[in-house]
């Protein structure tokens, strides 16, 4: 085995794919905000994760596993000293300066890049055939960051594991509410590729010691021939997560997907369709039945409905993407209208209140 150095941009969800490499030998470094960054080099990462047939939650610290893990700021970072690039902010935060800054330096250094973010990097879209990108760069807080990209050096990793930092616990804390895979896409490149097999495979022979012996954990990292396998979770995001915002309040994923499920299906069935339409085969998504099982678990807002709750002026914005997608398509479906309607006006209030607090 070959150690990797790899660099992840964001350090709350991209400390659960941090976490699974480390166990393999390989060299990790995060990039986030400076008392993260202090915290996670003093004392490590936490996750807690659950793993069936088993009590409670596993906790797995970073400085017992065996690899190497560093934290830092966006200016302290050089992309070219690095193999691959996981890309696991918000869309909206790559528009901040310092990070903006940084992006550039990876599109520079033509370093591959795997996104683990719900939102595509503008460039993966330029990947799926018959899908205007250019089309949709309104969709996106700030188009522009990701114009120097070279499309055959980006994938798409679909984040179907759910995690979530306790507002209780420090900032180096990571507890994983549904544990399921990561499912990228194969580069354009072989070689890239091949990279992420050799990745997947360290993941998969990993084990975890305990005193009850070694324990194999769940979160596997599945790489997939198909450029729509990461679209799979469009359908989850706009029957689950988006659904969680309401005009006036929030609800629970649950709530969302079993308050009313044969609308969820509906919904879920008419972005599966959708996918159809770009060139998905139905064995690179996922079934509705499968996906409503996991919603029963789900019973916190989804993390978009938190942030607007909250006040936060910008989410990622999947749900426009998909009503865009389906426009170019010549489709339309009044509750995915709905849907982005509801979260313009919760977004526009948050932008002017914001407004009127910086004056």
């Amino acid at each position: 085995m070959s150690t990797r150095h790899i660099l992840i941009l964001g350090a709350s969800y991209g400390s659960l794919l941090a976490t699974k490499l480390l166990f393999t030998g390989h060299r990790l470094h995060l990039v986030c905000l400076p008392p993260e960054a202090q915290l996670i080099n003093r004392e490590g990462t936490v996750l807690r994760i659950p793993v069936k047939g088993r009590e409670g939650l596993v906790e797995i610290r970073s400085h017992d596993l065996p690899g190497q893990l560093s934290a830092g700021a966006p200016g302290e970072v050089n992309p070219s000293e690095y193999d691959l690039v996981a890309l696991a902010m918000q869309e909206p935060q790559y528009r901040v300066p310092e990070v903006r800054q940084l992006l550039a330096a990876v599109a520079k250094a033509r370093v591959p890049c795997l996104s683990i973010m719900n939102m595509p990097p503008l460039p993966y879209l330029e990947r799926i055939p018959g899908l205007d990108a250019k089309g949709c760069r309104d969709c996106y807080t700030d188009a522009s960051v990701w114009d120097a990209f070279d499309s055959d050096l980006v994938t798409l990793c679909s984040p179907d594991p759910q995690a979530f930092r306790p507002p209780e616990e420090a900032l180096n804390v990571l507890q994983v509410r549904l544990p399921t895979n990561f499912k990228a896409a194969a580069f354009a490149d072989d070689a890239h590729t091949a990279m992420l097999r050799e990745l997947a495979a360290d993941i998969e022979a990993a084990r975890f010691a305990t005193s009850d012996g070694e324990l194999e954990l769940p979160v596997k990292l599945k790489v997939h021939e198909s450029v729509f396998v990461p679209l799979a979770k469009w359908s989850m995001l706009l029957a689950g997560n988006y659904r969680c915002i309401e005009p006036q309040s929030i609800r629970s994923i649950k709530e969302a997907v079993h308050g009313d499920l044969g609308a969820s299906q509906a919904i879920y069935e008419w972005v599966v369709s959708l996918c159809l339409s770009l060139g998905a085969k139905r064995d690179d998504l996922v079934p509705f039945e499968k996906y409503a099982n996991a919603a029963l678990s789900l019973q916190s807002p989804s993390s978009a409905a938190r942030a607007i709750d909250a006040g936060v002026p910008y989410i990622e914005r999947v749900d426009q993407l998909v009503q865009t997608v389906a426009a170019q398509q010549q489709l339309h479906h009044p509750t995915i209208n709905h849907i982005v309607s509801t979260v313009d006006q919760r977004l526009q209030t948050n932008q002017t209140f914001s407004k009127q607090v910086a004056a």
